[in-house]
């Protein structure tokens, strides 16, 4: 039997980059605060679309949302991105092998 180990930040940060939305969203916010609405307006969807989207990065940690009366403004927190990209890294080694052992590959074809 297979056990799996769960990470939940991990787990809620890949669950929320999953969707393109909120990757676009995120980058967005790397230019700095902004508020919902400015957010939701290069999205052809409602407010209320917008705003499901970022309660998942809320939930994920990757937003963070400051509201003053009726404005809420919201800003990017990177650090969960640190976790996903340590994941990520693991894995670097394992590709620089086969992309080594393509490049011999392709090497001894090219002298054949």
């Amino acid at each position: 039997m297979v056990e799996y180990h769960s990470d939940p930040p991990l787990d809620h940060a890949f669950a929320a980059l999953a969707d393109p939305t909120r990757r676009e969203i995120l980058e967005r916010l790397r230019a700095g605060p902004a508020t919902v609405g400015e957010l939701a307006r290069p999205f052809a969807m409602s407010l209320n679309g917008v705003s499901k989207h970022l309660r998942v990065l809320e939930r994920a940690g990757l937003v963070e949302r400051q509201v003053s009366g009726r404005e809420h403004r919201l800003s990017l927190r990177a650090a969960p991105l640190r976790d996903v990209a340590r994941f990520a890294a693991g894995y670097a080694s394992f590709w620089e092998e086969r992309l080594d052992a393509l490049e011999r590959l392709l090497d001894r074809e090219t002298l054949e």
